[in-house]
């Protein structure tokens, strides 16, 4: 049996009918990642020990007749979430052997509900990228086409899942970093409104924008495992204390109508690459068999939000990224002269080219006699954005947009442009700086590679995305596609 290409839903099947066991799926899984791994060098520490001795107590807790949902089912995560015992990167020299002692909440909440971890995915430094290439242990590749990307920064998490490696995986997204992925691998990708998951132990890029969700194959299966990540933490100050709803359930609920969908008209424009804009008119015409109505909406602050993204995340992260300083932990240069010496050679030396531009970047920012004019000034622009996205909201249901501005792009094409790989997030980044809830899915290929659909809910209102993405996988098959390697 090729569980690889079994869906998590699938695999939840099997072990309910005793047809596998953990240990059995688990065991296939850690298979593949030994023998496929380094032709896309998307685990940066696999933990097969771990992986079957949380897979042995799951079919242990299955034989005692416990039947929760996610019980012994394998997940692979980002390794940016401290995991207890186990290694934690965030791709990063500064980090490369830190032994985490403690678990982060999502990590924690999955564990919990019997997940088994396979190990932790690579990803760009800090979080910081949008390919993977700034990786301390190298770039990932793209399973469709091992030239190519596949997006970042949790590009690891999506080369995993892409490649069969693991049927589900968590990721990060601060400015698009789980949808950019979804969209280059061809799989389905969820971030939450800010606040719904946890925050606590995911270590921080920029504080105001990251939040922890899901990479799998389809809707499904990303609604099944969401409900468990979800929920107030005590321990995370921006935690929201909103009902998780049974996300699973929300998907296989009669398709609701009307239902109105709206098309930014700041997206729409004649710069749209044709690709795209012709695989976004077949989504229409698919999502056009049921009653729904598509309406051009104005967002007026949206091309402001590249800029102000890039003002307001090297800001926070020029805060949360002064604590690696040497002295606490992580990284230490060799032989320090003095204090000074000591913190000026460990970050030069602990830090990669990226982490250091936008470091420098959002100290300048914060910098006396430059914070108004720039942090304060992006900050009242994010209002505007957000405000936007409110009245939009009170006259459609759903936002549909691209998820990237074309599909996955050469390995090394943008490394030297930043600013042109900053604008590989454009479709992205407003999301982040509203605090809205948005996913990608797969919607067709071009040259071989994936394109991605983005839809944008309202606060809360995951249950509605989830939805409408089952409605449309169940007309097509792009989610189902599998590259050719991984058969």
């Amino acid at each position: 049996m090729a569980l690889h290409h079994e869906s998590l839903v699938s695999l939840q099947s099997l072990l309910r009918s005793k047809k596998c066991s953990s240990v059995e799926i688990t065991q296939h899984f850690l298979k593949r990642i030994e023998q496929q791994n380094d032709a896309v060098n998307a685990f940066i520490t696999p933990t097969p020990e771990q992986a079957l001795i949380q897979a042995r107590a799951a079919d242990q807790r299955r034989a005692e007749g416990d039947d929760s949902p996610l019980l012994g089912l394998p997940i692979a995560h980002k390794d940016i979430f401290c995991t207890e015992q186990v290694r934690t990167t965030c791709g990063s020299r500064m980090l490369k052997d830190f032994i985490s002692p403690y678990s982060s909440t999502v990590t924690e909440r999955l564990d919990h509900a019997g997940m088994v971890s396979l190990g932790k995915t690579n990803l760009d430094e800090f979080a910081m990228g949008s390919s993977t290439e700034t990786s301390y242990f190298g770039p990932s590749r793209n399973p469709w086409n091992h030239d190519y990307v596949p997006g970042g920064s949790s590009g690891g998490s999506a080369a995993a899942v892409a490649a069969r490696l693991a049927p589900i995986a968590t990721g990060t997204d601060t400015g698009g970093s789980i949808r950019q992925p979804a969209a280059f691998c061809g799989l389905t990708g969820l971030k939450p409104t800010y606040g719904r998951v946890s925050r606590w132990g995911m270590i921080a890029f920029a504080s105001s924008l990251d939040q922890g969700g899901l990479l799998g194959y389809s809707a499904e299966d990303v609604a099944l495992a969401l409900s468990s990540l979800c929920g107030f933490d005590p321990r995370d100050g921006t935690s929201a204390r909103e009902p998780v709803p049974d996300f699973f359930t929300a998907t296989q609920c009669p398709f609701r109508t009307p239902l109105t969908i709206g098309l930014p008209t700041a997206f729409f424009t004649d710069e749209l690459n044709e690709t795209v804009r012709t695989l976004i008119e077949d989504a229409k015409t698919v999502l056009s068999k049921w009653n729904v109505r598509f309406v051009p909406v104005e967002l007026p602050h949206l091309s402001l939000s590249i800029p102000t993204y890039y003002l307001i995340a090297p800001a926070e992260a020029s805060s949360n990224l002064s604590r690696f300083d040497g002295v606490r932990f992580g990284y230490r240069c060799d032989n320090p002269q003095n204090l000074h010496d000591l913190y000026q050679r460990t970050r030069q030396e602990g830090f990669g080219r990226e982490v250091k531009r936008r470091l420098l970047i959002g100290t300048y920012a914060l910098s006396a006699g430059y914070y108004d004019a720039y942090y304060r000034k992006a900050q009242q622009v994010r209002q505007l954005i957000k405000r936007d996205f409110v009245t939009a909201f009170e006259n459609v249901d759903i936002i549909l947009a691209p998820s990237t501005p074309s599909n996955a792009f050469r390995i090394g094409e943008k490394r030297d442009d930043p600013v042109d790989m900053y604008l590989s997030d454009i479709y992205t980044v407003a999301v982040n700086l509203a605090g809205l809830p948005a996913m990608s899915l797969p919607m067709g290929f071009h040259n071989g590679l994936p394109h991605g659909l983005q839809l944008i809910g309202n606060y809360f209102d995951e249950s509605s995305l989830l939805h409408l993405a089952h409605q449309y996988q169940s007309l097509t098959d792009w989610h189902k596609q599998i590259p050719r390697d991984c058969d």
